[in-house]
């Protein structure tokens, strides 16, 4: 097992730490293992009742996924490596998404990429305030992907595409907007909470138990201020990224994330609109996955892949060189052909 990680039992509680905490906990392949293989053993293990997602250190649960090293294998001419790493990545997706026990994920600071693809499918979703969630693929040149189109399919499209697509960050009020968390707690109710949920671990109901500690610890969030911009986009079903794009810019409040849009990678922008298009006609993690799966060996295997890891967390210049570096430049086909939709380009 990774040092990587702190797996554990307390009664009938499972704990599974991500303990990576001067990378923000970013996920391995051998950590990603170790989950899957945690939450396998755990599955049918009559002495387990309910297992807890936590991330060690201070700064958050989890900054993401190891795309460094994906975009390592694929500059070294083995992108087949970097396709084991997402096919792993994207079964233990699956694993939490359908797993028969309550899993509750404790989330506090940054949540991002991986991070969300660990806890945004948990049933039982808490966070605290001053959490900041974000799924930034875009500025790498690769896709929102880890399930979280079929997470976000269940918000409003113009919510979901504006989140995806642009990167930003969010906080707790509008991780709930959102749907990528359940509730917030305040941080002193931490500690009592993760006892009275290993002691509901014990009963039969665990998780109406849970449910209920949940809802007893839970404040009030306040405003969502970026599902409120969102909310300014008409209503209605997009036909292309780039029409998105333009409805972005012609709204004034909209500015800033407008101006966001236009430095992400083109390629980025359009599989992510796909695929949240693709996830709202699948309704369904499993078939989300597999189409990412298709995404993602495309996605890896481009230019902007290989340049957007290099700009923002290589070199760390942050200036990509996107090709090509305009939607209307871009032929759409190959991605429409890996989400396997009807949409136009």
């Amino acid at each position: 097992m990774t040092s990587e990680l702190r797996i554990s039992t307390t009664g009938r509680l499972g704990s599974i730490v991500l303990d990576r905490p001067k990378a923000i906990n970013a996920l391995s392949l051998e950590m990603i293992e170790g989950i899957a293989a945690a939450l396998a053993q755990w599955r049918d293990d009559p002495d387990i009742g309910a297992v807890l997602f936590e991330g060690a250190g201070e700064k958050g649960f989890c900054a993401g996924g190891d795309v460094r090293a994906a975009r390592a294998h694929v500059i070294e001419g083995r992108p087949e490596d970097a396709d084991r790493y997402f096919a792993t990545e994207y079964r233990m997706n699956a694993l939490i998404a359908g797993y028969p026990k309550p899993l509750v994920a404790l989330t506090r600071g940054i949540v991002m990429g991986g991070g969300i693809g660990i806890a945004g499918h948990c049933g039982m979703r808490i966070t605290q305030p001053g959490s900041r969630f974000a799924m930034p693929e875009s500025a790498i040149g690769f896709f929102a992907d880890v399930g979280v189109s079929a997470i976000l399919a269940k918000a409003p499209l113009n919510r979901a595409l504006l989140f995806l697509m642009s990167g930003v960050s969010v906080g707790a009020s509008d991780a709930l907007a959102l749907g990528l968390a359940d509730v917030v707690v305040p941080s002193e109710a931490v500690e009592p909470l993760r006892r009275d949920i290993a002691d509901a671990a014990r009963s039969s109901h665990a998780r109406e138990h849970i449910v209920r500690l949940m809802a007893a610890g839970a404040v009030v969030a306040g405003e969502a201020p970026f599902a409120a911009k969102a909310d300014l986009l008409p209503a209605r079903q997009w036909e292309s990224p780039a029409e998105f794009v333009a409805a972005v810019g012609d709204i004034a409040a909209l500015g800033e994330i407008a101006a966001v849009l236009a430095l992400r990678s083109p390629s980025s922008l359009a599989a992510t609109f796909h695929a949240q298009l693709a996830a709202r006609r699948l309704m369904a993690v499993g078939p989300t996955l597999e189409m990412e799966l298709r995404l993602a060996g495309l996605m890896a295997r481009r230019a902007d892949f290989a340049e957007g890891v290099r700009a923002v967390l290589v070199d760390k210049d942050q200036a990509p060189r996107w090709s090509p570096d305009r939607l209307e430049a871009l032929d759409q086909a190959p991605i429409l052909a890996a989400v396997g939709g009807p949409q136009s380009a």
